[in-house]
């Protein structure tokens, strides 16, 4: 499979629009696991808060990305946690091995992701940190302009620095949604717009592609050397959905399809 989405998509199905109850979550999850589609990263995505809801479900080996919306740490009572996401912290960021300072309590084993605005990513990023950057949510006001997004890109890519991408990336390619107002981006543009940006190209207009055919032939024009690249600086990105990710990646050809139970909502 191309290295571009192999291991792309986290399982963020605790989020809006989907919010699943976690015993639902955890099932979705559990046939995702047994189906094994290399796409998916199968590490599940839960808010700080909701830890306990997840031990009462006996979730047993599972992977996790931890969303802090507490400040308290969880008792995590011997889950694996690969990552732990947080909001951008007031003031600098401190340098220092891993991001310690910012979460004492890391886990020895995880990586950190702060969450940043994508018109103004920060000049300084904490020594073996990442970035997260929002691609959308519930109000018009959520999506970043291509313009944005570009801008953390190629901050990112200049840098070195490794990010993860959140909410709004319902489809692969760009489209319209008349309810805000907006252009939804497509997780395939950003995917390839960071190609570009590896390969010293602008971004932009990648990301304001809406030709599905255009992003295909860029996609199977991509040299394993950007793809590795390319997939060193973007992480993966949380999708409330699953089963979409793979359907759309298969309906133009980009992955084999394959048989999959039909997804709780």
């Amino acid at each position: 499979m191309n290295r571009l989405f192999t291991d792309l998509v986290d399982d963020a199905g605790l989020f809006p629009p989907t919010s699943l109850p976690m015993g639902d979550a955890l099932a979705r999850h559990q046939a995702d696991q047994a189906a094994g589609s290399p796409v998916l990263t199968h590490r599940f995505l839960c808010p700080a808060s909701r830890v306990p809801d997840l031990l009462r479900h006996e979730p047993g080996d599972i992977r996790l990305g931890l969303i802090m919306d507490t400040d308290q740490p969880p008792d995590l009572d011997g889950l694996t946690v690969e990552l732990v996401e947080l909001k951008m912290p007031s003031g600098a960021l401190v340098p220092g091995p891993r991001g310690e300072r910012l979460v004492p309590w890391l886990p020895p084993d995880a990586r950190l992701f702060v969450e940043v605005p994508a018109g103004s990513p920060p000049a300084q990023v904490t020594a073996g940190v990442g970035l997260k950057v929002r691609c959308g949510g519930l109000t018009p006001e959520a999506f970043p302009s291509t313009h944005e997004l570009g801008a953390f890109i190629r901050h990112c890519v200049r840098d070195g620095i490794p990010f993860k991408a959140t909410a709004g990336l319902h489809h692969a390619v760009r489209h319209p949604d008349p309810s805000f107002g907006v252009y939804r981006h497509g997780f395939l543009n950003l995917v390839l717009a960071v190609s570009a940006a590896v390969e010293g190209r602008d971004p932009v207009p990648v990301l304001e592609l809406g030709d599905p055919a255009e992003l295909v032939a860029l996609a199977q024009a991509t040299t394993e050397e950007t793809a590795e690249r390319t997939r060193d600086l973007l992480v993966s990105y949380g999708s409330c959905s699953t089963s979409t990710p793979l359907d759309d990646l298969a309906e133009l050809g980009l992955i084999p399809r394959i048989t999959r139970a039909k997804e709780s909502r």
